[in-house]
């Protein structure tokens, strides 16, 4: 045994090796995708080499996970891979498909725009706080509504909370700071999130407000992941992070980030959309 102090789990043992089989059929699915829309030419040469290039940096990410031994930097960068990965390819099936229902730009997009952008990264940098928040175990630090329970200003330790090399260490699971730095993470989550809703609703506001029936469409579902969204994470505190829950959460961010991106689109890209469906229509 080249590890004789360490004990093995069995079931966590069967789901990582469930999770890496999944991981190299994803990384030839991927691969496949990519030549096939370079030889076809139905989808820019860029998103191709993005969405290959992202599964190969996925891949040493997860050797990274397990060789670091979840340290935080590497365990967070490998949940915004996959983020980054599925938003790829849902870029990818999105310029295979066309958009059909392609929008007035020039009525609206000038306004909207500048808010689409700004929300969409609002929601990447909250992902990153949800990530930063489960690689260092700080999920369950604060139990109660709506921020944390008692004195937890008093607590506050940004300077360790957010610092990415704690040297010293050789092992990283179940996390290496203190309370102080672990609630203060939570925290910022938390107060993230109450941020990320206003402006995902504001933009919503806007999306609906207008008369674009694929900007109106897209709105809705925003909206309703993010009523879910917010239910789920109500529910992580209420329920003490039951792991179905989580996931979901996870998903759930996901498919928000998948929304918000595809309003992007509708409102950045449309000259392209509109080109490319008339020449589609004309054949």
């Amino acid at each position: 045994m080249l590890y004789p102090d360490l004990s093995v789990e069995a079931e966590k043992a069967w789901l990582e090796m469930i999770h890496r089989y999944f991981a190299g059929a994803l990384g030839l699915l991927v691969f496949a995708i990519s030549f096939i829309g370079i030889k076809t030419k139905r989808v820019p040469l860029t998103s191709s080499v993005a969405a290959t290039a992202i599964v190969i940096f996925q891949a040493l990410l997860g050797m990274w996970t397990v060789t670091l031994k979840l340290w935080p930097v590497v365990v967070m960068g490998h949940l915004l891979g996959g983020f980054a990965l599925f938003s790829c390819l849902a870029m990818i099936y999105w310029q295979a498909q066309l958009e059909r229902d392609p929008i007035d730009h020039l009525q609206i997009s000038q306004s909207l725009r500048p808010w689409a952008a700004l929300t969409l990264v609002v929601v990447v940098l909250q992902i990153a706080l949800g990530g930063w928040t489960s690689s260092n175990y700080a999920a369950l630090m604060c139990t109660s509504l709506p921020i944390c329970e008692g004195d937890w200003m008093s607590h506050l330790d940004f300077a360790n909370a957010f610092k990415l090399i704690h040297p010293g260490f050789d092992n990283y699971e179940f996390g290496i700071l203190d309370y102080g730095p672990r609630m203060t993470i939570h925290v910022a989550h938390r107060i993230g999130a109450i941020v990320t809703a206003l402006v995902v609703a504001v933009f919503v506001f806007r999306c609906l407000a207008g008369s674009e029936r694929a900007l109106n469409r897209t709105g809705w579902i925003m909206f309703l992941l993010l009523l879910i969204q917010i239910g789920l994470g109500v529910s992580n505190v209420l329920f003490s992070l039951p792991i179905g829950v989580a996931v979901a959460h996870n998903l759930g961010a996901a498919l928000l980030l998948l929304s918000v991106l595809h309003a992007n689109v509708l409102l950045w890209q449309p000259n392209e959309y509109i080109e490319l469906t008339k020449e589609t229509l004309h054949e």
